[in-house]
């Protein structure tokens, strides 16, 4: 496993992910980042990295979309257009606490180094999801 840092697009398998973002066709692109999140909130068992990585990714892409949502990342995010993935908000928040549940390989790792640093990111993400209630929402003038 190549990671680099602690960011959703830090590692190997993401980088990779987002390539194949790239090499869709523009309309299978939503179903891609869909079928990431999807693998693992169905996981029941033991939730290996790879998969848990590209939900991270996936994700954050979604969260990228939000109100305030932090950009996907410049160097190993996608460089094609996404479509507005913002109808996927749900599934990226099931997904992000399936990667934080037991069992999970990555949850694993990450509580071995560096794991306050990757949680925050995590936690970031999953408040980026969430809705704004209607008192916050920012508006436009």
């Amino acid at each position: 496993m190549g990671t680099w840092d602690v960011g959703p697009f830090d590692n190997d398998t993401a980088a990779d992910f987002c390539g194949d973002l790239d090499a869709a066709a523009a309309v299978e692109r939503e179903g891609i980042v869909c079928s990431a999140l999807i693998r693992v909130i169905d996981n029941a068992d033991y939730l290996e990295t790879p998969e848990s990585e590209e939900a991270v990714a996936a994700a954050a892409l979604v969260a990228a979309h939000c109100p305030g949502g932090p950009p996907a990342e410049p160097v190993y995010g996608p460089k094609e257009p996404l479509p507005d993935l913002t109808g996927l908000r749900d599934l990226a928040l099931q997904a992000l606490d399936r990667v934080m549940t037991e069992p999970s390989e990555l949850l694993e790792l990450w509580d071995g180094s560096h794991g306050s640093s990757w949680r925050a990111k995590i936690r970031q993400l999953q408040k980026t999801l969430l809705p704004q209630p209607p008192g916050e929402q920012l508006q436009l003038i």
